[in-house]
C-alpha cells in the first residue's frame, strides 16, 4: 500500500488560528507595508518555513525514528479488505494528511486498524471516527 502515499503540494492546506500581540501584529503589518511581504499569511508562512528549515535535520530523524509516512496516505475499503484478508493489523503514523475513505465502514476500519497517529490532519467519517477513537493518539 505504499503507493498510496503522496507528497502533499502546496495548495493543499489546513486552517490555523492563531493569536499574536498588538505590538507583534503590527510589526507584521509595517513589513507587509513596507512590500517585504505580499500580505500577514504571506509572512507567517514564510516564518513557519524558516522554522521547519531550521529544525529539518530533527524532523527527519523523528520521522525515521518513528517510522511516520509523510505526505498523503489513503485507505480505501478495498485496501482494508486486503489488510483483513492478509490476517494483518495496520499501525498507521503518519506526518500530514491521512485519508480513510468513505466506502470504509466502522466495522471494517475497527477490524483492521489497530492505532491511528496522524499529526496533521485526519479525514474520516464521524462514524469511523468514532469507531477508532479509543485507537487514535
Amino acid at each position: 500500500m505504499a503507493d498510496n502515499v503522496v507528497k502533499l503540494r502546496g495548495g493543499d492546506s489546513e486552517k490555523i488560528t492563531i493569536n499574536l500581540g498588538h505590538v507583534d501584529l503590527g510589526r507584521i503589518d509595517l513589513l507587509v507595508q513596507e512590500g517585504f511581504y505580499s500580505n500577514r499569511t504571506d509572512f507567517i508562512r514564510s516564518a513557519i518555513r524558516s522554522q521547519l528549515g531550521l529544525h529539518a535535520p530533527e524532523i527527519a530523524r523523528s520521522i525515521e525514528r518513528h517510522t511516520l509516512e509523510l505526505g498523503l496516505r489513503d485507505y480505501s475499503a478495498a485496501d482494508l479488505e486486503a489488510v483483513r484478508r492478509a490476517g494483518e493489523t495496520l499501525h498507521v503514523k503518519v506526518v500530514g494528511l491521512a485519508r480513510i475513505a468513505a466506502d470504509v465502514t466502522p466495522e471494517l476500519a475497527r477490524a483492521t486498524i489497530g492505532s491511528l497517529t496522524v499529526l496533521g490532519a485526519l479525514q474520516a467519517s464521524p462514524e469511523v471516527k468514532r469507531a477508532l477513537a479509543d485507537r487514535i493518539s
